[in-house]
């Protein structure tokens, strides 16, 4: 029987910066219908690792496969595959939502009737229809940004979603919406592998993490395996080796 291939397999990424190692030798696998959720503190490299993964950044060493398709050998069938939300996506900041969407349809090769269809099923379910749809981007709160940018990720039906912190700075309506529509994602057999800070979100959704530090992965398996009996915050400190601020106070606050 043949094995399906992983949904992404990333695969030795190295990037180093002068000195500095952003991401040393990282290996992920994201299964085929998996909610994978990647963790780490700040500056652990996990930006840097999925912006190599997705064909953002080149790495020194290492690769990335999507579906078997190499990101940096074939990288217009791989980016057919994935949908990709980076960190600090940059849009065309004076279109509406619906302009936006049916312009990058007809860029991915949906003619002009499919990119408006699928434009409008995408701002109905992200909520930004009706009144919404006459706002430029540029007057977008961070979370319409959040979910045009989910839209433009989603558009092209890809199989696999890559989404660096996309529920960074969002509301709590938004971030349900955005929670729902990544669900129904993966229970119609699509993957995704989101990065955030927020432990009990990963909790919520992922079946597996990774936990980065350092540019390192230091765990990475199924979320009951990694977090133990522990909570996922607790196991995630001590993975990384760090101390939690506050113990000693702050002398102008002490009573």
């Amino acid at each position: 029987m043949t094995t399906a291939p992983a949904a992404f397999l990333i695969r030795g990424l190295h990037k180093t910066f002068g000195e500095h190692t952003a991401a040393d030798h990282v290996d992920l696998t994201v299964a085929p219908g998996s909610f994978y959720g990647l963790v780490g503190p700040n500056g652990a490299g996990k930006t840097t690792t999925l912006s190599m993964a997705v064909g953002l950044q080149r790495p020194d060493e290492g690769s990335a496969l999507v579906h078997g398709v190499d990101v940096w050998q074939e990288p217009l069938r791989a980016r057919a595959l994935m949908g990709v939300l980076p960190d600090g996506l940059a849009m065309p900041e004076r279109l509406t939502g619906r302009e936006l969407l049916t312009s990058l349809g007809q860029l991915h090769g949906l003619d002009v009737a499919e990119s408006a269809h699928r434009a409008g099923e995408l701002l109905a379910v992200m909520d930004l229809d009706g009144p919404a749809e006459r706002t430029l981007i540029v007057d977008y709160s961070t979370g319409m940004r959040k979910k045009i940018g989910l839209a433009t990720a989603l558009l092209h039906g890809p199989r696999l979603l890559v989404l660096d912190e996309p529920f960074e700075a969002v509301d709590p309506v938004s971030a349900a919406t955005i929670k729902r529509i990544l669900q129904r994602f993966v229970a119609g057999g699509g993957s995704v592998l989101i990065s955030s800070h927020v432990m009990a979100l990963v909790e919520q959704l992922c079946d597996t993490v990774a936990v980065m530090a350092a540019g390192r992965v230091v765990a990475e398996g199924p979320l009951d395996e990694v977090r133990g009996d522990r909570t996922l915050e607790d196991t995630f400190v001590d993975l990384v080796g760090v101390e939690v601020g506050g113990g000693r106070g702050l002398s102008w606050l002490a009573s």
